[in-house]
């Protein structure tokens, strides 16, 4: 039997993403959690997923899940929740996740 790990996880919720099935990539990410524990990049992956399709709530809903988790927010986790928030034109929310960011001193 084949073990899959979170990388097939995180290979398998960024194709679901980019094909704008954030409901599969949901599916995905619940059993990963089962099989495999989700790191900052199956967020990072998870939130990109829900942005792509629109769903800035849910893409939100799984960046808090970074620190539920115990995960560090990185450059890409706060890009991808950004970017999510621009795409449903939510351009207050995605001035106060850049403004966490710098405080973070994310990419400097």
């Amino acid at each position: 039997e084949v073990q899959l790990d979170i990388i097939s996880f995180d290979a398998a919720i960024s194709a679901c993403g980019k094909a704008g099935e954030w409901e599969q990539a949901l599916v995905l990410f619940d059993l990963s959690a089962q099989k495999a524990q989700p790191n900052i990049i199956t967020c990072s992956t998870m939130i990109s997923a829900c942005g792509n399709a629109g769903e800035w709530p849910r893409a939100l809903h799984f960046f808090d899940e970074v620190d539920r988790l115990r995960l560090e927010a990185n450059l890409i986790t706060y890009n991808a929740a950004i970017s999510a928030c621009e795409r449903a034109s939510q351009w207050e929310v995605a001035l106060e996740l850049l403004r966490e960011a710098q405080g973070r001193q994310l990419g400097d």
